[in-house]
């Protein structure tokens, strides 16, 4: 047969099967078509949504301002069951519905919880990462309170479900939850924007064996319930001070508490309960510290909760519980600034909120700020704080030459629409804003002038939520007198400019010299020149100068950096034997760069004890440049994905070229 008869009989039999298809499936094409039809529609409503592009609520039209959530935890079924009461505020009178996001929830029924009646409503197609709408029918009153019966997903993106294994204590499952950015909605069917802030109370059944903690006061517990093999307990709680619905959290284990201060416990599995309390035993202090600063602590109850080693980030801010990573139990207090950044969110974030994610740089701009504040008064005064500052513009510049130094996303204010807040996030919003702040603090007169400022900016706009512009008019009124000063400002560089910004203060570098100059000293030695080199050269150092130091040598020319020399390094200094994350995780990264064989396992088994974003996603994008270890690098991935938290599982894969 010729090649062209071939390609003939071939043509022929497809359209014969597309025909056949079509007559068979008659409907397809056009529900195709308008399935397809309605997923851009949505997509153009969220882009269009004037209060926050990531979200379907329109809370100019209707608002949520309390929530009453009863909820059971199955961890069979790795799912909860609850019933969600939403008091909703018209905003006219003239308005019908609500709308709510949602993500991978079964809508059993709504109803109106005052009378029990049966309200309309009805559920988008999802859309990407933002969900599917949930229109809800309101009753004639301007008030009223919705009650919806759901479950949520076994795959529900703020949730992980860990089996006992994969604890510390190795005999009880763990549930732990982390809503930020847009992950509420998988959890709960709620105005998922931080323009939204609510009450809550909540009333969770879990398994009597097992502790419930919430971003919440805890209000007491009710009585154990045994049915068929199993028994549970209630546990409540109560959130008296508006939040956003990012920081709504949950997380249920074998769990124990220690006191570590008048208004403070830290909560850990019992093995490492010890660990943690002598670990962040200053937390007090630094309580006390950010209100000599900024003002009181509303929140009452600030507690630590130390969670299993998948949590995705350094910490997470959720009001009256904290949640941070044990990848902070150094064993020396050398990372405890991380809850010093935890406590500045209680005023930066947490009282006073970003609008949508596209003003991110207000909550963490500010929090970086003022979590060096804190950090500069109980230790080293002003050089140690500009000496933070001075490091953490290593940090910025990596992730802008990641990104791309034209990339969109290393502006200060970002355009979200469209986009999935995840994917944007980097520490530009933390050390960028913190550099425009800390050059409007020496603009306008220095921390003598500017934190009354700070202070009477929090106390201005606590328990409410603000844009960029609302901050820019702030400031100009506030320091309407020195309008020199003002004009100076570049408002359109420093918050619309991409890349590395424009002006870098001239941070007092004193603490940083020792660590470049001894750098420099590695960078420039020959291969078997080791004999300068002697442990005592960073006995001196704290644990942030010791990271300034391999930042440096991280940022050598290329071939500078042997595997000998970092071999030599490791020896010396004995890096490989250092448990403190930060330095682990650099000196890792310097290894694995210089290809040296020697510590690639302690590479492999850094990214698979621990979930941290920050560490993980480096290790493995090295792992992945390599020739010799790229394999083992998504291998690695394949294997213990299931451990990872899903917006940690998500950017590791973009780094492997993989799709989960």
């Amino acid at each position: 047969m010729t090649i062209s008869y071939i390609l003939s009989s071939i043509a022929v039999l497809l359209i014969s099967l597309f025909f056949l298809f079509f007559r068979s499936n008659p409907t397809t094409r056009s529900d195709t078509m308008a399935n397809t039809s309605a997923t851009e529609a949505l997509l153009d409503e969220l882009r269009q949504n004037p209060v926050d592009p990531n979200s379907f609520a329109r809370p100019d039209l209707s608002r949520v301002d309390h929530i009453l959530w009863k909820a059971f935890v199955n961890f069979e079924k790795q799912t909860i069951g609850a019933t969600v009461d939403l008091t909703v505020q018209k905003q006219t009178e003239t308005v019908d519905e609500i709308l709510l996001d949602t993500s991978g929830l079964s809508i059993d029924g709504v109803t109106d919880a005052q009378t029990g009646q049966p309200l309309n409503y009805t559920l988008s197609p999802s859309v990407a990462v933002f969900g599917a709408k949930l229109t809800v029918k309101l009753p004639a009153s301007v008030r009223s309170t919705v009650r919806i019966a759901y479950r949520t997903s076994s795959k529900a993106t703020a949730l992980q479900w860990l089996k006992p294994e994969q604890t510390a204590g190795k005999r009880h499952p763990y549930l732990l939850s982390q809503c930020q950015a847009i992950h509420c909605r998988s959890i709960l069917p709620i105005q998922d924007t931080p323009a939204v802030k609510q009450t809550y109370d909540a009333a969770i059944v879990a398994p009597k064996d097992l502790v419930v903690l919430m971003s919440a006061v805890r209000d007491g517990t009710g009585a154990v319930h045994q049915s068929d093999n199993s028994a549970t307990k209630e546990y409540r709680f109560k959130q008296k001070i508006a939040i956003p619905s990012y920081l709504i959290a949950i997380a249920v284990g074998d769990l124990v508490s220690k006191e570590i201060g008048p208004r403070s416990h830290v909560w850990s599995e019992p093995a490492l309960i010890d660990r943690c309390a002598y670990e962040f035993a200053n937390t007090e202090k630094m309580l006390a510290t950010a209100e000599s600063i900024v003002g009181p602590y509303v929140w009452g109850v600030y507690d630590l909760l130390v969670l299993p080693p998948s949590f995705p980030f350094g910490g997470m801010e959720n009001p009256c519980l904290t949640f941070v990573t044990p990848t902070l139990l150094a064993g020396d207090r050398s990372l405890e600034s991380v809850v010093a950044h935890e406590i500045a969110h209680s005023w930066t974030g947490n009282l006073v909120t970003n609008k949508n994610w596209g003003h991110f740089w207000l909550n963490e701009g500010f929090t970086t700020f003022l979590e060096n504040k804190i950090v500069g008064r109980l230790s080293g005064g002003e050089p140690n704080r500009q000496f933070r500052a001075f490091e953490g513009l290593k940090s910025l510049k990596n992730d802008i030459d990641n990104l791309g130094r034209d990339s969109p996303f290393t502006k200060l204010l970002i355009d979200h629409r469209g986009v999935d807040p995840d994917d944007a996030f980097s520490t530009v919003p933390y050390y960028k804003g913190h550099t425009f702040l800390f050059y409007l603090e020496q603009l306008l007169g220095g921390p003598e002038v500017f934190e009354p400022f700070l202070r009477t900016y929090i106390d201005n706009f606590k328990y409410k939520v603000i844009e960029t512009n609302d901050f820019r008019s702030f400031l100009q009124n506030y320091f309407s007198d020195n309008k020199e000063a003002l004009s100076r400002i570049d408002w359109g560089l420093w918050i619309n400019g991409t890349g590395m910004p424009h002006i870098i203060p001239d941070y007092d570098q004193t603490l940083a010299k020792e660590c470049i100059e001894l750098a420099n000293r590695w960078i420039a030695a020959a291969d078997t020149d080791w004999s300068q080199f002697r442990a005592n050269d960073i006995s001196a150092m704290d644990a942030w100068q010791r990271v300034e130091f391999l930042n440096n040598l991280l940022a050598a020319p290329e071939g500078k950096i042997s595997a000998a020399k970092v071999e030599a390094i490791t020896r010396t200094y004995g890096l490989q034997d250092n448990h403190n994350s930060e330095i682990r995780c650099l000196w890792l990264r310097l290894s694995l760069a210089a290809h040296c064989k020697a510590y690639t396992a302690d590479a492999v088994q850094f990214i698979t004890s621990q979930g941290r974003m920050k560490f993980v996603k480096p290790i493995y994008k090295a792992l992945y440049a390599w020739d010799e270890t790229r394999q083992l690098a998504v291998d690695t991935f394949k294997a213990n994905a299931h451990q990872l938290m899903d917006m940690s599982a998500k950017a590791v894969a973009k780094e492997l070229h993989l799709n989960v």
